[in-house]
Parts: structure tokens; sequence; C-alpha cells
């Protein structure tokens, strides 16, 4: 059997997974983070984008956050998310519209706008569609539709 560790995924609405996990991959401040059972003790603010958790059944679930918190101990792994939604609940449309939305603001030079926070409202809707593209591909190799 292999090496596990128990994983939470939460946000201020719900938990979104507990449970073991062989894995668990996340968009680290600094980067792509992995965390492996027995990995240091680590505590790190983690950026938008797909929280990925290899589950002892050779399941993946796939997780978007808007940000937060990510907390590693010895037997268990704590991500507190800002905000976070199972991908397979995201909503493409609305990601590639808020995109077309953002990018839309940062090009009108003209317009009295909060550049950081466009920025930020791109940055989570690219993160977004990423875990979107992320499920397509994992349904695509289990042969899902």
């Amino acid at each position: 059997m292999a090496m596990t560790v128990h994983v939470d995924v939460v946000s201020a609405e719900e938990e979104l997974f507990s449970g073991l996990a062989e894995m668990v991959v996340l968009p680290g401040e600094a980067g792509e983070l992995g965390v492996l059972p027995g990995h240091a003790p680590l505590l790190t603010r983690i950026r938008p984008g797909t929280v990925r958790v290899k589950t002892p059944d050779h399941g993946e679930e796939i997780i978007f956050v808007s940000g937060g918190i990510l907390e590693v101990q010895p037997n268990l792994v704590t991500v507190l998310a800002d905000t976070a939604v199972r991908g397979a609940d995201l909503d493409e449309a609305r990601a590639i519209e808020a995109k077309r939305r953002a990018e839309e603001a940062l090009q009108n030079r003209n317009a009295a706008i909060d550049y950081a926070k466009a920025q930020a409202e791109l940055a989570e809707a690219v993160a977004q569609l990423q875990a979107i593209e992320r499920m397509k591909k994992l349904k695509h190799r289990v042969g899902g539709a």
C-alpha cells in the first residue's frame, strides 16, 4: 500500500476535500509545489490556480482556489482557500468572459480603473481556465465524456 497523508481543502463556505492522498500539487507563492507524505512542516501562501490531490485509488481530485494558505504538518496537509470550486463545477463560459473583461480593462488606457484589481481578476480567470483544461484532460485520460 502506498504511503498517504490526510488532506483537507476548505474555504469559508465549505469543505471541498477531506481524505487520504498520495500527493498534493498546488500553486505555491514561488511556483508549483508538490507535497508527499513525510514532507517537512511548511506554512506558505498559495496563488490562484489548481490544487490536485492524487488519491490512493489512483484517482485525482481537482479544485480551483483563488488563493489562500497551505499548512503542512507531518500527517496533515491543510489548504485554507479564500474561495474554492471543484473542477467539475467551474463554468468555462463565465471564466472566458471574466478573462475578456479583465483584458479589455487593462487595454483601455483612458479608463479610470484599478490596474492591480484588473490584473488580479485576469490571473484568476486564466487560472480557472487552466483548471478547466486540466479537468478535460483528466476526463479524456480516464475515458469520460
